[in-house]
């Protein structure tokens, strides 16, 4: 049981009782409190001979509980009257616990001031005055005092078993002192204050949820314990239920907390027993519905276990406060059982903060902090603000010297800390298959890319990318910031730091990023091997010496990115690979023989000439990009990919000629599809597209070749129409063919493609050239959908709408 320390003059608890009882009952009572171990007041062993009545209202103040035995002559007693006035202030004003202990007396007569009572308040007025407000604080103070539950004691009774029952509910309170929050409780005050603004504590009128949300190891519990010590004392009862994750893996573990709740909370002389989990959730708002009550539910994983201790705001009194700490945001959404609820994101510490709780940790003081001010950065820098980081290495740190520091630095840089990866791993060890591949994913490849790139690139491997992102958000694993996935160091180290383990062959992992191990597996003869992905992104280009089957033995492979990587001799690829991703390549790859499972290859600036044979066998092939592809002169033959949607080849200056795939593909009659040409001449199969969709000129036929500064801008950059919904229906898409020309005093030529409907922008559009010294021209192909979403027919009379298009930059001519 955690008791305050006598050194600092406070006690458990305070006596205050008539000379009558001082030998029988309070001796008894005194004796069995301190015998226990509680620190107690009583007048005759504290109270010094010539001290007045302020050293009682001191101890009174600096005590939290107080017994008041009301006796027959209690009220007769200037001193009694006295404290019993203070200690009720204290109640009010400072939280004090009141318990009052009815000896031989009726709490009617004390609480209306009858008989002895009377008498006694009758001797008081002759001194004050009936009207004085003296006497009006003593008859207040005997009315509140008299209306609180205690014990009743009469002729007859067992006076040991009162005293017994006392010293046990005494006990109980003080095993709910105040926690001890942390050693070093950096940066937690500023973070209880605004926590403490949500739940506006002033209002009694509903019941409110606060959920404290963020991953492992951010501060939560404690954040928690530090609000439970600063706003308990004035609910009807508090409750805080630590480690709920962990306690409900037991088949028990539900019912003993709702046991804890209860018992908590209603401090009963006999220990309520719940027999099963439907049970307690009848026992809960039955016991709690009348009360005012502080529960914090520590470290919640499910929503069933929220369903069995705090299900409904209705099994709380109007005022009661319920806290929540988790990591995952999903459980903290409002319901219809609990419609008011907040969440208050527990964020990693500042700077400052962070350097001054690894210094507490690392340093018995701050003499030796200067001579390893830049170890001690690097260390901060690792830990991120986590503070579970910064104390773990903080104590692993102290009284060691400056190499051991160096040395645990560096060693840091390539191995986790076991202790921190056992409590971020914890959020892991909850997600389904599909959330764990993707988080492993982004840990591994992607933190720092665009969103929508790498969820293009998840789900062409066969993943639920959008509701993946959704739970690992909500659980804290990753965020997104201004469109990029984001996650802590920490959490990224331990999810790499995972793969690595998986196997200590790199064969047998589930994905490579390492050269090394890259290189150990392609250059062996093995069997077949584990890697689902490999992307290898080099700062500067590097060659791979491995044989042309290298790859074909990664049957499960899904993932190929390589950048600033080429081989010696062309290489085959599995059919199982879903996302290629090369920039540069040398050559086009082969792929094995049979049905192909590609969804999307991107080969921008690779140095092929053509796709060497028909793309028959890739029917789940959606996206073909040979964007600058220079050396291109024939497009490939798409006829057969019955599922392809978009191809982009800006900038394959060469390509002139294609069959009739592209134009006469069913694909590009839906929506989302597209390809994008830009070259410097008019390629043959432009003629093809014309068939489908004419090409009307706005501004003046186009020569062949147009110097620098022979042209200026065109003068009219929109065109507007009013098209009936029948007729927008029967459109298959547009085909937009614009002329740019970089101006002699800019670095690259830029078009711009605004879209409105009725006058109301509805997107805006942006392509860059760079370095053109020639006309250039550039073709797209947009559904309707794509350039003009869902369009309302009904602002104009007779179910038109308007549709307009401006271009913008330097653009020499343009047509549709």
């Amino acid at each position: 049981m955690a008791s305050s320390p006598k050194s600092k003059g406070t006690y458990h608890v305070f006596l205050s009782f008539r000379g009558e009882v001082r030998n029988n009952f309070i001796g008894h009572l005194y004796r069995a409190l301190v015998k226990n171990g509680i620190h107690t007041f009583r007048d005759s062993e504290e109270l010094r001979k010539g001290e007045n009545i302020s050293m009682l209202m001191k101890a009174i103040k600096e005590s939290c509980i107080a017994i008041i035995v009301f006796s027959e002559d209690y009220a007769s007693s200037w001193w009694c009257s006295e404290e019993l006035a203070m200690i009720m202030k204290c109640k009010e004003q400072k939280d004090l616990i009141v318990l009052p202990v009815f000896y031989k007396v009726d709490p009617k007569e004390v609480r209306a001031g009858r008989t002895s009572y009377a008498r006694g308040l009758a001797k008081h007025e002759s001194k004050y005055g009936k009207n004085s407000k003296e006497m009006k604080r003593y008859k207040k103070a005997l009315l509140d005092a008299g209306s609180l539950s205690g014990w009743t004691l009469n002729d007859g009774d067992d006076e040991s078993k009162v005293v017994q029952e006392i010293v046990k509910d005494i006990s109980t309170r003080l095993s709910q002192t105040p926690f001890v929050v942390d050693e070093h409780p950096v940066g937690i005050e500023s973070r209880v204050v605004e926590v403490k603004s949500m739940l506006n504590l002033e209002s009694k009128d509903d019941v409110l949820m606060v959920g404290l949300w963020g991953q492992g190891g951010i501060g939560k519990t404690t954040l928690g314990r530090a609000i439970f010590n600063d706003i308990s004392k004035p609910f009807d009862g508090s409750s805080f239920l630590a480690n709920v994750r962990e306690k409900s893996k037991d088949g028990m573990g539900l019912v003993t907390l709702q046991e804890q709740l209860l018992n908590d909370i209603l401090l009963p002389p006999t220990r309520l027993v719940v027999s099963d989990v439907a049970r307690g959730k009848s026992l809960i708002p039955l016991r709690l519905h009348d009360k005012r009550v502080l529960v914090i539910l520590d470290d919640v994983e499910d929503v069933e276990q929220l369903c069995a201790l705090v299900g409904k705001a209705n099994w709380f009194g109007s005022g009661s406060r319920i806290l929540i700490t988790t990591r995952d945001r999903h459980l903290l959404t409002p319901t219809i059982d609990r419609d008011r609820v907040y969440v208050h994101e527990v964020k990693a510490l500042e700077d400052g903060e962070a350097r001054a709780l690894l210094s507490k940790h690392a340093f018995p003081t701050y003499k030796k902090l200067e001579s390893r001010a830049d170890l001690l950065d690097g260390f901060s820098n690792h830990a991120k603000g986590l503070p579970l980081a910064l104390e773990v290495l903080g104590s692993l740190l102290c009284g060691t010297t400056e190499d051991v520091w160096e040395s645990i630095l560096k060693r840091l840089s390539m191995t986790p800390n076991e202790k921190i990866n056992n409590v971020l791993k914890v959020s892991y060890d909850g997600l389904e298959k599909n959330e764990r591949e993707i988080f492993l994913h982004v840990a591994c490849f992607f933190k720092g890319r665009a969103r929508e790139y790498t969820k293009r690139v998840l789900d062409s491997c066969d993943l639920q990318t959008a509701a993946g992102f959704d739970t690992l958000i909500k659980r804290s694993m990753i965020r997104i910031e201004y469109g990029n996935l984001q996650m802590h160091d920490l959490i990224q180290s331990m999810g790499m730091h995972m793969v690595e383990q998986e196997f200590d062959d790199p064969g047998r992992r589930s994905r490579l990023r390492l050269y090394e191990d890259v290189l150990e597996v392609l250059s062996r003869d093995m069997g077949n091997c584990d890697v689902k992905a490999i992307v290898l992104e080099p700062s500067v280009r590097i060659k791979i010496c491995a044989g042309p089957d290298a790859f074909t033995k990664m049957r499960r492979l899904r993932l190929l990115i390589l950048h600033n990587v080429s081989f010696q001799s062309p290489i085959c690829l599995p059919n199982e690979v879903r996302w290629i991703e090369w920039p540069d390549a040398p050559w086009y790859p082969e792929f094995s023989c049979g049905p192909k499972k590609l969804v999307r290859l991107e080969m921008p600036g690779g140095r092929m000439t053509f796709i060497p044979k028909p793309l028959e066998d890739f029917q789940q092939l959606k996206y073909l990009n040979f964007s600058e592809c220079e050396s291109m002169v024939r497009m490939p033959d798409l006829s057969c990919s019955s599922n392809f949607e978009e191809l982009d080849l800006k900038h394959c200056k060469n390509l002139g000629k294609a069959g009739e795939s592209i134009a006469n593909h069913a694909k590009f009659q839906r929506p989302h599809c597209s390809f994008r040409f830009s070259g410097s001449k008019m390629p043959e199969w432009i003629l093809t597209v014309d068939s489908k969709v004419p090409l009307l000129p706005i501004d003046s036929q186009v020569p062949d070749r147009m110097l620098i500064g022979d042209y200026g801008p065109v003068e009219r950059r929109s065109i507007s129409f009013t098209v009936s919904e029948g007729l927008y229906k029967k459109f298959l898409g547009l085909a937009l063919c614009v002329v740019v020309l970089r101006h002699y005093l800019e670095e690259e030529a830029f078009l711009s493609i605004e879209r409105h409907v009725n006058g109301k922008q509805r997107g805006f559009k942006q392509e860059r050239f760079h370095l053109l010294t020639r006309c250039h021209i550039y073709i797209q192909y947009f559904t309707l959908d794509n350039l003009w979403g869902e369009v309302d027919f009904g602002q104009i009379a007779g179910r038109y709408a308007q549709l307009s298009l401006t271009v913008g930059g330097y653009v020499l001519a343009w047509g549709l």
